[in-house]
Formats: structure tokens, C-alpha cells, sequence
């Protein structure tokens, strides 16, 4: 390993098949402009020592041996950074100093997590930057659901990894990169209120399944289907039957996807030509504002969303990189 390694990889947001990717069904999702940064350097030392700016307040040291690493103070919080040594299998003989830096996903006002997937972007740009490689999909996807407890899809971490806007099936992983929408605009709104994917799907697991979730299913996989003709027009309209279907899955699996101002949002669009709909699990974190017309938009989210806050972010078309 060079003296000196930096990566960066980008964050992600869901535009559908939240939660019906678990069932099977496509998610389209696409990478945003905020960037996790690893740096990993030589260390004139005899243990190992990370931080991360945006994601862990403190500090710690560990050691190495032929059993995984050995943490001399604060590794439980760390176990991210457990699960990626453990994946990657990185073969280094001298000390490293690992700084993992996401306070690119932090709200400037509140300084809480946006909901922009940072933890996944910190697996993919850990693991290339030990790998000294971006072809780490097996090993990133691996990392992530060991430290996930097995929960989760993984498209997060495929955006990560590729960049773009892309559909994502979770067997297999596979992802597939589509085309955006000419005209197609939006903009991204934080709610102010972290929500917890993990702890979303715990309420998934705990209730009984209900026909809404097999409903969600078609509906994840028609608006999939629109997604690949990139018609800016045919995607706005066809939201309308999914976000029925989402209100409805959310309703009747207790799982308050719409709460925290979302379903607001969705009413006051209702009628626009425009769509909003929350991203991801829902229950807070961020939104989406979908429409042809960027002035309409900005109109849109001045009128409505004063207890929002706009996300400065596009769309990334780059994946993890070696900087």
C-alpha cells in the first residue's frame, strides 16, 4: 500500500421501491453530490488509529493480528470499521492512521444525519481505499450486511459504488445504470428529523403481512418500467398510483412512512405538475420534489416546505473514486 491513500464515494437517494426491494422488486435509486472522504496513511506508530469527523465523536486505537483487529479503547464505536477490515482482508504490516470523514451528509443547521445513506458511502470508500481498488462490490456489500445484522437491500451501497442513476434488484445485487429524464428536475428537502432505516425494517419484521406490501410490489415494478423509458412526463405521472400504494403499505404495516411533514408535502402537490413523495424509509430524513419546470419547483418549496430545509445536491454521475 502507498504511504498515502485517498477515496471518496457519494451518498444516495430512493426514488421508489423503498421496502419492496426486500420482496423482490426493483428500486430506482441514484447517487447525490455529498461525498464521504477516507484518507488511510502511514502511521510512525505501533497501532492503528481512526477517527470520523460526521459520524463518531471520538477516537481509538487498535492492533492487528492473524484474528482481526484489537481495540484498545472505543470499538464499539467503531464496528463499522470492523466489519470492512473483516471483508476486505487488507494485508498491511505497518500502522495506518484511518480518517473517515462524513460531514458532507450533516444538516448545516442541526448537525444531524440527512438520511443520505453516509454509513454505505464510509463501507465502499473504506474498503477500496484497503483494497487500493474501486472493484470492491462483493467485499463492500459483504462488509455492510454483517454490520447490518443481514437487514437491508443494499441499494445504498450500489449507488455508492457506481454512481448515476441506476435500477437495483437485491438478488444478485445487480444494478443496472438508466438514463435521467431530459427535463426531469427536483430538489431534495431535509425534514429535520433523522430517522433510522434499521429501525424501520425492525418495524417491518414485527407486523403481519398485509396485501399492501404484494400491491407495493407492482407498483415498485411499473414505475421501474417508466424509469427505463426516461420520460420525464410518464415518470411524474405514474407516482401518483405509487404513492398510493407506498401511503397505503405504510398504513397497514404501522410504519409512518409519510410522518414528519412528508405527507403535507404530497397533499400540497396534488394538482401541480409537479410530485413530492419522502425518499427511502420514510418517518423523516429527506424528500423529494419531482417536476419539468426548475422555477415551479422553487416556488414550490418557498411556499410549503418552511419547516424544510433544501439539500445543495445533484446528481452524482461518478461512483467511488480514487482521488
Amino acid at each position: 500500500m502507498t504511504n498515502e491513500f485517498v477515496v471518496t464515494a457519494p451518498g444516495k437517494v430512493v426514488l421508489s421501491g423503498e421496502y419492496a426491494v426486500l420482496d423482490g422488486a426493483p428500486a430506482v435509486a441514484m447517487a447525490v453530490t455529498r461525498r464521504v472522504v477516507v484518507t488511510v496513511a502511514v502511521r510512525d506508530a505501533s497501532t492503528f488509529r481512526v477517527t470520523a469527523p460526521g459520524y463518531n465523536q471520538s477516537a481509538s486505537e487498535f492492533t492487528i493480528s492473524e484474528d482481526g483487529l484489537h481495540w484498545r479503547s472505543g470499538g464499539s464505536g467503531f464496528s463499522l470499521v470492523d466489519a470492512v477490515w473483516h471483508a476486505a482482508a487488507p494485508e498491511l504490516k505497518d500502522a495506518r492512521e484511518l480518517v473517515l470523514d462524513s460531514r458532507a451528509f450533516l444538516s448545516a443547521t442541526t448537525g444531524e444525519k440527512t438520511g443520505l445513506g453516509s454509513s454505505a458511502a464510509l463501507v465502499v470508500a473504506l474498503s477500496a481505499a484497503l483494497r487500493e481498488s474501486t472493484d470492491v462490490s462483493s467485499v463492500a456489500h459483504r462488509a455492510h450486511t454483517n454490520w447490518q445484522g443481514g437487514v437491508g437491500s443494499g441499494v445504498d451501497i450500489a449507488c455508492s459504488l457506481n454512481g448515476g442513476l441506476l435500477e437495483y434488484r437485491r438478488e444478485g445485487s445487480s444494478a443496472v445504470a438508466l438514463q435521467w429524464p431530459e427535463n426531469l428536475c427536483f430538489r431534495l428537502l431535509w425534514s429535520g428529523q433523522p430517522a433510522s432505516t434499521r429501525d424501520q425494517l425492525g418495524l417491518l419484521n414485527a407486523s403481519t403481512r398485509q396485501p399492501s406490501r404484494v400491491r407495493l410490489v407492482a407498483a415498485a415494478e411499473t414505475l421501474a418500467a417508466t424509469w427505463r423509458e426516461a420520460d420525464a412526463d410518464a415518470v411524474i405521472a405514474q407516482y401518483a398510483d405509487y404513492i398510493e400504494q407506498l401511503r397505503a403499505f405504510s398504513a397497514d404495516h404501522d410504519l409512518g412512512v409519510f410522518a414528519a411533514g412528508h405527507e403535507e408535502l404530497v397533499e400540497k402537490a396534488v394538482g401541480t405538475e409537479l410530485v413530492y413523495k419522502p425518499c427511502g424509509a420514510g418517518g423523516g430524513d429527506v424528500g423529494i420534489v419531482l417536476g419539468t419546470d426548475m422555477a415551479a419547483i422553487d416556488e414550490f418549496v418557498a411556499a410549503n416546505a418552511a419547516n424544510y430545509s433544501i439539500l445543495d445536491a445533484a446528481l452524482d454521475r461518478e461512483g467511488v473514486r480514487l482521488e
